[in-house]
């Protein structure tokens, strides 16, 4: 992905942004995509409930991705070890590196959520709340897997950690 254009700064209101429900117990507020950045970063907040069942294991091959913890307490697959990050904490996860993300046990959270190189992934959300509307379906987001960079695959460790609600 190139973008030739100088980037501006990006101002998002917070009564302004848009926010899709992604499931019953999640919400994705959209805050800058990788057009509005030229290219820098691709930014959203995400709200989580207590018992949402978050993101399941996936990488990303172009883009670092990063999770600053707001309010509550994640869980957050990293390779094969589950840690846990509170208000506060922060983790940056590199291309490659297999991850996935939850509230913990008996917490609900909010997490700033960023991409750099900046992706074009506000259409890959818009698609989830399709997906919890019915109006798409679970192979539209694995035919979309190449165009939004999200490989997603079984972890054994990660389904036993779900386990422990």
């Amino acid at each position: 992905m190139t973008f030739t254009s100088t980037p501006k700064p990006v101002l998002v209101r917070a009564d302004e942004a848009e926010s899709l429900q992604d499931g019953a117990t999640s919400l994705i507020t959209l805050l800058a995509d990788a057009n509005a950045t030229g290219g820098a970063l691709t930014a959203n907040r995400a709200t989580l409930q207590k018992g949402s069942p978050g993101a399941p294991a996936h990488f990303h091959t172009r883009a670092t991705e990063m999770f600053y913890v707001l309010d509550g307490s994640m869980r957050i697959l990293l390779d094969d070890k589950v840690l846990t990050l509170g208000a506060g904490d922060f983790l940056t996860v590199p291309p490659t590196v297999p991850h996935a993300f939850a509230p913990a046990p008996d917490s609900g959270a909010e997490m700033l959520v960023v991409f750099t190189p900046g992706m074009d992934r506000f259409d890959y959300y818009r698609l989830l709340e399709r997906v919890y509307r019915g109006e798409a379906t679970i192979q539209d987001i694995r035919d979309s897997s190449e165009q939004f960079d999200n490989h997603y695959f079984e972890s054994p460790v990660w389904q036993a950690e779900l386990a422990r609600r």
